[in-house]
């Protein structure tokens, strides 16, 4: 096996790299915001906020095709900013990230194992709200027992888990398109189309979206375990993207192509209830049983990339020590991945819109516009880096992802936003203490990152 310069074994490639990409993005995502789209866009013109969002990220799948490749690494985002920022601004910027991803990361795989746990409960209906949680709880406990091991075994786990999600959209997509009714899929409201209403409700709408897209960069955390990083990298962001938005576009209108959509958005089952109109009972409980799959393969690899984040803080000496540690017989960091299974697991307690509107907010300035602003940078101060992939029609694609994300931003609502800059602050003045006890910027001033 080809070792990375971390210690790292690089063992993930094209296919497996895929299949992780694509069963984060892909799990629960539209099996439960489908409704929710449906409820926030007012009827079928939530098509539009599955299209827009899946632009945004191509967009934004350029900026991670680009960096991923000239600097693959543990950690991704973490990578890029410190080395874009560490000129100016010391390591505050990749601490602020962990800072964010320390909560953000985890609640996203929470919404997995709340959406797993919430189709559990077609075969047990008198279970309580309480029971669904811990149901998701015990979800947290079996994911991070199986990635308790080789990455090249994960990677194995990943293919078997990747082969049940795409047997699960293909039954959904494939019923969809033999019993489509146009005149349902198309029942938009007379007021679907006025400017105020469509685009305040497709702000909303892209926040839900762009939420399901989410995993397009899994691969870029596992840097150092990609084989050949600068080709496959590149490769992998664009065409999980691809597949994704076809794939969640087609099943959005197939659904609501045979479900009333007034009917679908008032739905927590929404893949049993379409599978049952048209197959009865037996359809339902095939398509709830491999939703359930689904679900667990995007906590499997969400967790998976999850736990890369803080170990490679915490070996630049920028986040607390145990996380750095790797296992000395199975070499992953195994401390990272039982704190960051440790906060999913709290997350799980939390209701489910609230999450995903807290977690894109904290997660959007930070991370996804901050590493927009670090490519340029990197273009500017490095121009010697060596470049496998260059984003295509630089610098458009950034200032438009730049703009989307702000406007997703804006769209996540007063109390979202208002949670994230207020966690913000207090990281940045948790930062200000490490600085001060490690004698670094900016108290040293002119004292870059390692």
């Amino acid at each position: 096996m080809e070792k990375s310069t971390h210690g790292l074994t690089r063992s993930i490639g094209g296919i497996q790299a895929t299949a992780i990409n694509m069963s984060q993005m892909m799990g629960a995502g539209p099996f439960i915001t489908i409704p929710i789209i449906l409820t926030t866009m007012g009827g079928p013109q939530a098509m539009f906020g599955w299209i827009v969002g899946a632009l945004l990220a191509l967009l934004d799948g350029l900026v991670w095709s680009e960096l991923g490749a000239a600097l693959p690494g543990e950690g991704g985002t973490y990578v890029y900013l410190r080395e874009a920022f560490k000129f100016r601004t010391g390591k505050l910027m990749p601490f602020l990230f962990i800072w964010s991803t320390i909560i953000a990361t985890p609640m996203t795989m929470s919404t997995g194992a709340i959406g797993l746990a919430n189709y559990f409960s077609y075969f047990f209906p008198h279970m309580t709200h309480i029971q669904i949680k811990w149901v998701a709880v015990a979800v947290t406990i079996l994911t991070i027992a199986l990635l308790y091991r080789r990455i090249a075994s994960i990677a194995k786990i990943s293919i078997i888990l990747w082969a049940g999600m795409i047997l699960t959209v293909l039954l959904m997509i494939g019923t969809g398109l033999t019993h489509f009714n146009p005149n349902l899929a198309f029942d938009f409201p007379a007021n679907a189309f006025h400017a105020a209403n469509f685009f305040t409700g497709l702000g909303a709408g892209m926040l839900i979206s762009i939420y399901d897209y989410l995993g397009y960069f899994t691969s870029c955390y596992l840097g150092d375990e990609v084989k050949n990083p600068g080709r496959t990298i590149p490769r992998v962001v664009t065409l999980s993207i691809i597949l994704v938005a076809v794939i969640d576009l087609l099943m959005n209108m197939g659904v609501i192509g045979v479900v009333p959509w007034r009917e679908a958005m008032k739905s927590t089952n929404i893949g049993a209830l379409f599978m049952g109109k048209i197959w009865g009972t037996p359809g339902a409980v095939i398509i709830t049983i491999l939703i359930i799959w689904t679900c667990f393969a995007s906590v499997y690899t969400g967790l998976l990339g999850a736990s890369r984040l803080p170990y490679n803080a915490a070996k630049d000496g920028l986040f607390f020590k145990a996380f750095a540690q790797l296992h000395p017989k199975y070499q992953f960091p195994n401390v990272s991945l039982l704190i960051m299974g440790a906060i999913m697991a709290i997350c799980c307690f939390f209701d489910l819109t609230t999450i995903i509107n807290a977690l894109m907010a904290l997660i959007i300035v930070v991370q996804f516009m901050g590493q927009i602003v670090a490519l340029t940078v990197l273009r500017k101060r490095c121009p010697d880096l060596k470049r496998p992939y260059k984003q295509w029609l630089y610098p458009l694609p950034s200032i438009l992802a730049f703009i989307g994300w702000g406007y997703v931003f804006y769209s996540s609502g007063w109390s979202a936003i208002s949670l994230a800059v207020i966690w913000t602050i207090i990281g940045i003045l948790v930062f200000l203490v490490w600085a001060h006890r490690h004698h670094d910027w900016p108290f040293v001033p002119g004292k870059e990152t390692r």
